[in-house]
């Protein structure tokens, strides 16, 4: 029963009905439906860093593109701000306190099998201890300098995830 819970997302309409779960690929597969997401974004404390993190190459949706510090989706019957806390420390192996920043829905064309069309709530943090990534939902990590991460993102758009692209310019 938990692993069925784990593999499905909430399907919802723009102003966050639940619709119904829809297994997890499935629900990533054109067309997508609109479904519940978090993305968290951690600074340094000094907020002059970010880190980021390269999605494993398992990933059926933009695998091996540098994005935020998590991005994933919530459970059902689990609110937004638990499952950022849940899978930063899933995915990145530390806790933090967040704070819920707003809230977008977007869609993203990754090709003509996979995408994207998510309810995405965006939580921010700071951190300065360990990471240890899992190496099921990250290829990589690092943390960057806010300014060379904007150059960069400019420079080199296509390494990047459309959703983070969005979320850069709303939180800096």
């Amino acid at each position: 029963m938990k692993d069925l819970i784990r593999n499905q997302v909430v399907l919802v309409d723009k102003n966050d009905g639940i619709m119904g779960l829809k297994e997890k690929f499935a629900a990533h597969k054109n067309p997508v439906p609109l479904h519940r997401a978090i993305s968290v974004v951690i600074f340094s404390p000094d907020r002059k860093k970010m880190l980021i993190q390269k999605r494993a190459e398992t990933k059926p949706t933009w695998p091996l593109f540098w994005s935020n510090t998590v991005c994933s989706h919530p459970y059902k019957d689990e609110d937004y701000a638990h499952a950022a806390s849940r899978r930063l420390k899933e995915e990145m192996g530390f806790s933090t306190s967040l704070k819920e920043l707003y809230r977008f829905i977007y869609e993203a064309e990754m090709d003509k099998t996979w995408g994207e069309h998510e309810l995405d709530a965006v939580f921010v943090g700071t951190y300065s201890g360990e990471v240890n990534p899992d190496p099921n939902e990250s290829a990589d990590y690092k943390w960057i300098e806010v300014d060379e991460l904007k150059k960069d993102m400019k420079e080199n758009p296509q390494i990047y995830t459309p959703w983070f692209k969005m979320i850069l310019k709303k939180v800096l």
